[in-house]
């Protein structure tokens, strides 16, 4: 519609085959993480060349549905060269949801400092999303995993309530890795996460949990948003 009305319109995104079966009037791909479609945080520079050639594209003449690929990756996509992860304690996969429950409060109390420390460091948080602190975490993951539905005042249902705590701790995790030196690189966050923590062990299970469920809702937020494909179990 703002086509036809004369205002030229350009589309960024992060999935080419979805762009590709859109067709917006203008597009240009970036092969960026996903939810990145400029790139890292903190490198305007690089984002400025984005958006100027995804601006660029309002220029073109040999439409309809133009596509261009961005042909660069962000330079802090790179490894952090002698990037040390946060300390975390020993411990084994749990085998019980008091097991969980017990490993998650002693694994973020030991990061708790860390964690404070990244906040100094770029004063805010992006943890909230939830409704619940972080002390509860353990317990309502718990709860899930022995098969409770729990919910929370600012979620109605179940579904919600875990999406939304996963999404928390991945925050405070993520978060917690870049408390001190040079920030790491979004995939040495992810290997950190997924292959070390009990956190990210506790979200591979928590999916398990929610594909099994009877509750749809629940099965459709845990098959979607909780785990990322690259870590699925083989």
């Amino acid at each position: 519609m703002l086509e036809t009305r004369g205002t030229p319109t350009v589309a960024i995104g992060l999935v080419r085959r979805q762009m590709e079966k859109t067709r917006p009037p203008r597009g240009l791909w970036t092969p960026f993480q996903l939810g990145r479609p400029l790139g890292e945080p903190a490198d305007p520079v690089f984002q400025r060349r984005v958006l100027l050639q995804a601006l660029g594209l309002l220029e073109r003449r040999d439409g309809p549905a133009i596509l261009e690929d961005f042909p660069e990756d962000p330079p802090n996509w790179l490894d952090t060269p002698g990037w040390v992860p946060p300390r975390l304690p020993n411990c084994e996969t749990p085998d019980s949801p008091a097991g969980w429950q017990a490993m998650l409060a002693r694994e973020m109390a030991e990061l708790r400092p860390a964690w404070q420390r990244a906040m100094q460091r770029y004063r805010r948080t992006t943890i909230g999303l939830g409704g619940q602190g972080p002390e509860s975490w353990p317990e309502c993951a718990a709860r899930f995993m022995a098969g409770e539905l729990p919910t929370v005042p600012l979620h109605h249902t179940a579904a919600l309530t875990l999406r939304f705590l996963c999404d928390d701790l991945k925050a405070m995790y993520s978060e917690t890795a870049q408390a001190d030196g040079a920030p790491p690189s979004s995939r040495q966050i992810d290997a950190w996460f997924w292959s070390r923590t009990i956190a990210g062990r506790l979200l591979v299970a928590l999916r398990s949990i929610a594909l099994q469920s009877e509750n749809n809702a629940l099965k459709t937020v845990g098959g979607r948003f909780f785990v990322p494909a690259p870590y699925l179990p083989r």
